[in-house]
């Protein structure tokens, strides 16, 4: 499917609306010491705007190596090129 840039701009606004939905997000309380991790591969990030004042957020990336996930429907998903080495440790996809 061809989009125009307009069309593309609006789709993805509403996609992001609707992944960004209470159904979907996660919300912690956080206490001294906690940790967080998701995998990238199968979900979304999006920061708080809500960090009060005095409090700042840290926050460390880093890429795991491993197979790659496979979708409910059994499809292994594809890489996308990124220049960046895959798991088998060559920049081939």
């Amino acid at each position: 499917m061809e989009l125009s840039r307009r069309e593309s701009h609006h789709l993805l606004a509403c996609l992001n609306e609707h992944l960004c939905s209470r159904e979907f997000t996660v919300r912690f309380r956080w206490e001294p010491g906690d940790v967080a991790f998701w995998d990238n591969r199968a979900t979304a990030h999006v920061a708080p705007n809500d960090v009060p004042e005095g409090y700042h957020r840290v926050m460390e990336r880093i890429t795991l190596t491993g197979t790659r996930p496979v979708g409910v429907n059994g499809v292994v998903s594809h890489a996308l090129d990124t220049g960046a080495p895959t798991s088998e440790g060559d920049r081939s996809r």
